[in-house]
């Protein structure tokens, strides 16, 4: 326009015509402005939610969902959008109503909407009505925004999504599919794949705190939510009230999931003796199910039993799909999370010593990932940060964990599609500081696999003064409402309905 002003003022004396054309250009483009200026407070402001009652298998009766649209991209806010699935429980005792509770799945991966089904008739009955409790599907996963990358049958399975090494410890294996996975990724995962990051997650909590027309959200946050919550305490700490983090990891801005990824070596150690002790109780016997007389017989009879499978894989109960070495130590791993994953671990191992009988594999070993599901799997950890990409770097990295680490045979450590993709991330990942209220409440298991207590440690020392740690003497991913510690839960529960929180760090025995 001020071009258009200052052709104007040396044509003043020109004709009419002129003018009147000159100034048709300036509404014109003052309305432009105009519809830009609205078009962007439009994107920038809460979006309207449309309850209606789930209907998703295992939905709670008075459960609501909807769909919150957020920006593709929070950098070009009018840009596309895209849908996010959101839940509500609303409280069923307005009188006694404080506030909103966000449930934050882990993950990468997890479903909120599933979450709040699963554990809102508990958290219900803890909380006495004191919150309306909310969740939400991350990025890629449930009933929000998906993305594809084209992925191979072969290469959606677990134990290859799992960068598990050969038999000798070899990862070339790992390295061609590694680099498989990323271009297949960068050719069809799009911009969607692209927005996967902990950083939009945030920024997406925050627009449905809008939405729900909250000042401040209270949280329970469970793995990789913990991370994501912190991160969202660190960048919004006044919208934050009631914080709980639930089995943290190490908040390493520099390696991120890359470091959760490789604490899962000594999670695994940590927590094997749980099993042991389990497996060669006496109890265990009638069952079929005890492994050993003693407990300090049952690692070196698991590792032999997979160095076995990993020489002759066993037929199983699935055609074309033998139980390798590799697949009893991932069953390991998953059944590490809980000890009602005992029988069935145990049972496994009875199936894979006996001669005659046929291994039934678990599920999640004998299933092939959603296309969608697998490029979540990948999408979040290599969008979050950069991982280092030398192949000879990871060999050695290998070859150490696996003689420190023998129950995971140098998985944590090794090379991932993360080596190969192709985007660098878009922005560095956020440090946890100190600098905020003193509202959060940490638990921990002390044997915990797949968030180990030293890592723990580590965000309670980022977190500072900000913090309580709660630590629980048990077993296992997960402590609210999870694994039957009267009181944890007791603790949490109170610090939630009261704001009173332990004077200082603290401990429940088993």
């Amino acid at each position: 326009m001020t071009t258009y002003r200052r052709k104007a003022a040396l044509a003043a004396l020109c004709a009419t015509a002129v003018a009147t054309t000159l100034a048709g250009t300036a509404t014109a483009a003052a309305t432009a402005g105009a519809t830009a200026a609205a078009t962007a407070r439009a994107a920038a402001s809460p979006p309207a939610l449309a309850w209606a009652p789930c209907t998703h298998t295992g939905h709670l009766d008075g459960q609501q969902c909807a769909k919150l649209s957020v920006p593709l991209d929070y950098a070009a806010p009018a840009g596309p959008r895209v849908d996010l699935a959101v839940s509500r429980l609303p409280s069923a005792r307005p009188a006694a109503r404080r506030g909103t509770l966000i449930v934050v799945p882990g993950g990468p991966g997890g479903s909120g909407v599933q979450r709040l089904s699963q554990k809102g008739a508990a958290l219900t009955g803890q909380l006495a009505g004191a919150y309306d409790l909310v969740a939400l599907d991350p990025r890629g996963v449930g009933g929000s925004v998906r993305a594809a990358c084209g992925l191979d049958e072969a290469d959606r399975r677990l134990t290859t999504l799992r960068s598990w090494p050969g038999p000798d410890g070899g990862i070339a294996q790992n390295a061609d599919r590694s680099r498989r996975v990323a271009e297949a990724c960068a050719a069809n995962g799009g911009a969607e794949l692209r927005s996967f990051t902990t950083a939009n997650q945030v920024r997406d909590m925050d627009r449905f705190r809008e939405a729900l027309g909250e000042r401040k959200l209270s949280a329970w946050a469970v793995s990789y939510g913990t991370y994501v919550t912190a991160v969202y305490a660190q960048k919004f700490p006044a919208r934050t009230d009631r914080v709980v983090l639930d089995s943290s990891g190490d908040p390493d801005p520099t390696r991120v999931a890359r470091g959760w990824l490789a604490n899962m070596a000594q999670g695994a150690d940590d927590r094997f003796p749980d099993f042991a002790a389990w497996a060669a109780d006496p109890a265990r016997a009638p069952e079929g199910l005890r492994l050993a007389e003693h407990a300090e017989d049952v690692l070196p009879l698991f590792l032999a039993l997979a160095a076995e499978l990993d020489r002759a894989p066993k037929p199983s109960d699935v055609p074309g799909l033998p139980l390798t070495g590799t697949m009893l130590r991932q069953a390991l791993q998953t059944s590490l999370y809980g000890d009602a994953l005992f029988p069935a671990l145990a049972r496994l191992i009875r199936a894979a010593q006996d001669p005659a009988a046929i291994p039934a594999l678990p599920g999640d070993l004998a299933a092939v990932l959603p296309d969608s599901d697998a490029a979540l799997m990948v999408g979040v950890i290599c969008n979050d940060v950069a991982w280092p990409k030398e192949v000879s770097g990871y060999e050695r990295a290998v070859a150490a964990d696996r003689a420190a680490h023998p129950l995971t045979a140098g998985m944590p450590a090794n090379i991932t599609p993360c080596a190969f993709w192709k985007d660098a991330p878009a922005e560095r990942p956020t440090r946890i500081t100190g600098q905020g209220p003193s509202n959060i409440l940490m638990v921990q298991n002390l044997r915990d696999p797949a968030t180990p207590y030293a890592g723990s440690l580590k965000m309670r020392a980022a977190l500072g003064a900000r913090a309580r740690l709660l630590t629980v003497d048990h077993g296992g991913h997960g402590v609210y409402l999870g694994n039957g510690n009267a009181c944890a839960d007791r603790t949490v529960t109170e610090y939630l309905r009261t704001g009173r929180r332990p004077l200082r760090d603290s401990s429940c025995a088993s």
